[in-house]
């Protein structure tokens, strides 16, 4: 079992699994998960790397913050734990709600970042995702962002069907195992918990513009690797091919959204390998 610590970070106090030893592997979860959605890929990289997996501000155990759920808050976040954790460099990894702060975390401190994974998500506005965006973005999006307290008002006592509808839609029907399900819906229960998963949509306009701005001015120099799955496909990577130097990008077949749960041998598969490259200049 990974160690559970709480580490001071920005202003909020993030809850982190750790496990392993070596190279660090960052890994940033999305929604409605906590570090857990990365049980099985932290098993199968920590006999190499130290893997660090913190619940997102306001998300899981850690700190419920007022503000603070934009792209660049949470990519400080980020940069904030690495830093308190003693960590000079990371690759790091993001899915859904991760993506966007580990690629503004690698754009805007490459030193920091050595290598980069993104997956199952759009980064705001760019060119790339016209395809997927054909019919408008995901119900859910209008939803969560809608008039402050309505979607907490509606869901509050009804947080375990709601959640139970991402997780089947996020694995083809599959679902997840009873244990993490049950500690995803205890993350996402009661009405401050479902403010603040709901902050970070309620950014998402900001966001878009700070990815905008980022992208006019610098691009992205370290390996990176984006992966897709259902729905996403490669939109992501599509997104990143403009600007990005080293871009590889993969599509896992018969995988759901929740990739880390859904497929981790796959997952494991296309990550091992990636991150081995940066071990001959890991500190």
């Amino acid at each position: 079992m990974p160690e559970l610590r709480r580490v001071p970070a920005n202003g909020v106090e993030l809850n982190v699994a750790l496990a392993g030893s070596g190279p660090a592997v960052l890994l940033l979860h999305g929604f409605p998960h906590t570090w857990e959605v990365w049980t099985d890929v932290m098993a199968g990289l920590s006999g190499r790397h130290r893997v660090i997996a913190p619940d997102l501000r306001g998300f899981g155990a850690s700190g419920r913050a007022a503000s603070g759920y934009d792209a660049a808050g949470l990519a400080e976040d980020a940069a904030a734990l690495l830093t308190a954790l003693g960590v000079s460099s990371a690759a790091v990894v993001g899915i859904d709600a991760g993506t966007a702060p580990a690629f503004l975390l690698a754009l805007h401190r490459p030193g920091l970042v050595r290598r980069l994974v993104v997956m199952e998500s759009l980064l705001g506005r760019l060119p790339g995702a016209e395809d997927f965006l054909a019919d408008g973005p995901p119900w859910w999006f209008g939803f969560h962002s809608a008039a402050p307290g309505l979607a907490e008002t509606v869901l509050e006592g009804h947080e375990d069907a709601y959640v139970d509808w991402f997780l089947k839609a996020g694995t083809l029907g599959d679902g997840v195992r009873p244990a993490l399900r049950d500690a995803f819906v205890r993350a996402y229960t009661g009405r401050e918990a479902l403010r603040c998963a709901f902050s970070y949509y309620r950014a998402l306009p900001e966001s878009a513009a700070q990815i905008e701005r980022a992208v006019a001015t610098a691009r992205l120099t370290v390996p990176t690797m984006a992966l897709g799955a259902r729905p996403v496909g490669a939109a992501l990577e599509r997104q990143l091919r403009p600007f990005t130097d080293d871009l590889t990008g993969h599509v896992i077949e018969d995988c759901g959204h929740i990739i880390p749960l859904h497929r981790p041998r796959a997952l494991l598969t296309l990550l091992r390998p990636f991150l081995a490259g940066e071990d001959a200049r890991a500190e």
